[in-house]
């Protein structure tokens, strides 16, 4: 998936001739703590409630703040997970698409790209996911596969993403086997770090709890 399809048509752009107040209203409508500011529909950074809060004057035009995050904005065709990075790497929730130029195109919300995320991951039916963590070079998806292939299962899908220390990755799987414990045991006894794991048959808290453990380490 590409940022121009998880555009969120709902959270509308302020414009420099909004007010504070008119801004925290939005805000408060669309549960969000910021909002994407354009000037004759060019993207010029996202105010938060924090700016306004720090002025402690609502009515005062959006011009008279100082916006943020001017340098947020991400092409249209930009991947799914490196949205996932850019919003980590400012810690904001919000990330404007522009084309080229800089023309406002919408916004991406972080929930709207997680939750893609999970649908993507649920998508091939039952299943379930597993989290592994390795030194980059001893990488290698074909052993992985092999292992799980010994327990009579598949990897249905599977992506690599950077951890925080750089000679590490980590690799979430999506498999079509339900039952993870003989495959994780397998993988532990090679010597294969288990993050987080996911697997149907648990009860909705525990589905909630492993999903929480896996956008953490996925670091949405």
């Amino acid at each position: 998936m590409l940022a121009q399809e998880l555009i969120n048509l709902m959270i509308p752009p302020l414009k420099l001739t909004d007010s504070g107040q008119t801004a925290l209203n939005w805000m408060d409508e669309f549960r969000v703590t910021q909002l994407p500011v354009v000037d004759q529909n060019k993207y010029v950074g996202l105010i938060t409630e924090e700016n306004i809060m720090e002025m402690n004057n609502p009515a005062l035009l959006i011009s008279s703040y100082d916006l943020d995050f001017k340098e947020a904005k991400v092409l249209p065709d930009v991947h799914y997970l490196d949205l996932l990075k850019k919003a980590d790497q400012h810690k904001i929730s919000l990330l404007p698409v522009t084309d080229a130029s800089g023309t406002y195109m919408g916004v991406v919300s972080v929930s709207d790209i997680s939750a893609a995320l999970a649908q993507m991951l649920n998508g091939y039916g039952p299943g379930g996911i597993v989290v592994l963590s390795m030194k980059e070079r001893d990488y290698s998806l074909s052993q992985i596969s092999r292992l799980i292939e010994s327990n009579d299962a598949k990897i249905l899908s599977s992506f690599v993403h950077n951890d925080k220390d750089p000679e590490y990755i980590k690799l979430t799987l999506k498999l079509n086997k339900s039952d993870l414990s003989r495959i994780i045991a397998t993988l532990e006894r090679h010597e294969y770090r288990i993050l987080t794991f996911f697997q149907e048959g648990q009860s909705e808290d525990q589905d909630k709890d492993r999903l929480d453990l896996l956008f953490k380490y996925l670091n949405i």
